[in-house]
């Protein structure tokens, strides 16, 4: 089996490799090929990468390339985890919302339209590739804003997957606390990707006993603690919302609280450095104890089940994905892309096939449909650019929705990415 990492440069790729490392048995890696343009960074994570698989005594190779069709080239499955603009970009995109009192954010808001904007052409591009190279290769995306990406890559008929760390974090968290085994906590996990709610927190699987309310009951505060809302909001709810949602629901607060300490952006840079010195020492042999401060936990373990079960008979029958509704929500277009727990081994070459989901609450149902209507302006914008384009789509989304805001965003915004979006 031959593996291939598009952005294989990223200070994220040992905590991929630690998981294929230590999971060889769910998914036999014969060949993983990390690919990327930054020949330095490339040199060191490469290098780090053998050394664990060599560790943990992983009998297949590591190699390292910047030619993305080489690389590509006989691949089972190719996960793209890029960042287009680096994490420059990404300081802009949390900073310039501020200025019309917007959150800063880079998946969510004005800051998410930017970095769909900058994405998915890049993305498309890659896919078209890998589509002459390996034609039967799954694409799993792990780029953001994914939902978005992932709906891209799906309409322009991509065998392709989205794939975020929230549900895994939420079901290892929720595992802890009830004292059970991962295996052993379903989700009632729905919405669209960074927008998500947990309904339901089912023992055993789909269908099982609801421990939720006496989850909430016994650890609420330890939840709202974590997704720095009031314990009240999680008792009138009865759900529990990812840690997005804040931007949604407390965003003044939110916004304010921005404006007063340093960037996400920034203290992932200053990261990102100590990251790299600690990765080129050739005695370091695992992936080293700073990169969980990194962010995305547990993401190598929902990257090794989702391609373990794409590709043979390993992995949960039933994961969280982002994938086509095809009428799981039917307030929203069949094209649509949610994120949603979906039958992944036995769905043939069609992909996953999302379980049935109850009856939404407008509550939710509504935020959600909302959302999807900025998506669907935001691909657009995306697609075939232009001033007006991005303009609608600031205009349309929920943190939005006031023109003389919707044309402040839209200035700064194309001021900020003229580099990367030339019909600017």
């Amino acid at each position: 089996m031959k593996l291939a990492v598009v952005g294989g440069g990223s200070t994220y790729t040992p905590e991929l490799v630690d998981g294929f490392a230590r999971l060889r048995d769910s998914l036999p890696v014969d060949e993983l090929v990390l690919i990327d343009p930054a020949a330095e960074r490339l040199e060191l994570i490469g290098g780090l990468a053998r050394r664990i698989f060599a560790r943990q005594g992983h009998p297949g190779r590591v190699t390292t390339t910047a030619d993305l069709d080489a690389g590509v080239a006989g691949a089972d499955a190719v996960l793209v985890q890029l960042r287009v603009g680096g994490q420059a970009a990404r300081l802009r995109d949390e900073t310039w919302p501020l200025e019309c009192g917007c959150v800063g954010q880079e998946t969510t808001g004005a800051g998410g339209l930017a970095k769909a904007l900058r994405t998915v052409p890049v993305v498309l591009d890659i896919a078209e590739r890998v589509r002459r190279a390996s034609p039967d290769a799954w694409i799993i995306d792990f780029t953001n804003p994914v939902g978005i990406v992932t709906r891209a890559l799906l309409q322009a008929g991509h065998k392709a997957v989205g794939l975020c760390n929230v549900a895994i974090g939420f079901q290892r968290k929720f595992a802890k606390l009830l004292d059970l085994a991962p295996a052993e906590v379903h989700l009632d996990h729905v919405g669209l990707n960074h927008l998500t709610w947990e309904t339901g927190v089912r023992r055993g699987g789909p269908g099982g006993e609801d421990l939720l309310p006496d989850l909430l009951a016994a650890h609420g505060d330890a939840i709202a603690a974590d997704l720095h809302l009031p314990r009240a909001v999680l008792d009138r709810l009865g759900v529990v919302p990812s840690y997005y949602l804040r931007y949604f629901y407390a965003h003044d607060e939110v916004v304010r609280e921005l404006g007063e300490k340093p960037s996400r952006a920034a203290e992932v840079a200053a990261m990102e450095k100590e990251l790299l010195a600690l990765y080129g020492d050739p005695a370091l042999d695992e992936k080293p104890a700073l990169l969980a401060k990194r962010g995305g936990a547990f993401y190598s373990e929902a990257a090794v089940d989702l391609a373990a079960a794409l590709l043979g008979d390993g992995g949960p029958p039933v994961q969280v994905v982002n994938t086509r509704n095809g009428g799981t929500l039917p307030f929203l277009p069949d094209d649509a892309v949610i994120e949603v727990q979906a039958r992944v081994r036995g769905a043939g070459g069609s992909g996953p096939v999302p379980l049935a989901v109850p009856r939404l609450d407008p509550l939710y149902a509504g935020l959600i449909a909302h959302v999807t209507a900025y998506e669907d302006l935001a691909l657009d914008a995306a697609l075939r650019g232009g001033r007006e384009r991005v303009f609608k789509a600031l205009l349309a989304h929920p943190l939005v929705g006031q023109f003389d805001l919707a044309e402040g965003l839209t200035d700064r915004l194309l001021a900020h990415n003229k580099e990367h979006l030339p019909w600017a």
